[in-house]
């Protein structure tokens, strides 16, 4: 099993991650941002990844420490679950609608971190959750997994479904690049050799 566990504190934060990336969606989330919990799960639940995120954060403040520590310490887990990268499919893609919205994200498990996001929220709240944050969350993931991340939402009027369709298909994506190839023979997706 690809597993792993970090832990993060700081005198903003203090984050548990845990995640298996060969797991079949099973989540507990307690961040205390109940809109950023319902997106988490929406990653755990279309990935197949079994993840646990506990956090304690300056929420009084707002909740971009710890939104953006959330996504540094998943990135962490990530990196050190999923290893050597040995056999791996490597990259992944998926569309999600939901209603009116639509959004596309590619992965690419390359050993290199890249955010590309082309997202225009229609309003900046959800809730009590900062949208602009959506951005914090997956450029402290892919700076610490250390993968290639696009994002596009193509489509959608309601900030709600625009959100959503985005973490779902991240959650698709990242799975799909996660499988086992079994016709790599456990070689490693590149002609370099290394990731």
């Amino acid at each position: 099993m690809r597993e792993a566990e970090v832990k993060r504190n700081t005198l903003e934060t203090a984050v548990s991650v845990k995640i298996n990336l060969d797991g079949t969606g099973k989540s507990g989330m307690a961040t205390g941002i109940g809109f950023f919990d319902h997106m988490l799960d929406q990653i755990a639940k279309h990935g197949l990844i079994d993840l646990a995120v506990d956090a304690k954060g300056d929420l009084h403040i707002d909740g971009h420490h710890t939104v953006e520590d959330i996504g540094i310490t998943m990135g962490q887990a990530f990196s050190g679950a999923i290893g050597e990268k040995k056999g791996i499919r490597r990259y992944g893609h998926a569309y999600v609608p939901l209603d009116e919205a639509l959004s596309r994200v590619v992965v690419d498990i390359s050993g290199r971190p890249g955010l590309v996001m082309d997202v225009a929220f229609t309003r900046a709240m959800v809730g009590e959750f900062d949208l602009e944050l959506v951005r914090e969350f997956f450029q402290g993931f892919v700076n610490h997994a250390s993968i290639t991340l696009h994002i596009d939402n193509l489509k959608g009027c309601n900030a709600h479904h625009q959100c959503e369709t985005i973490f779902k298909a991240f959650g698709r994506a990242l799975r799909s690049a996660c499988e086992i190839d079994p016709r790599l023979d456990n070689a490693m997706p590149s002609t370099k050799g290394c990731l």
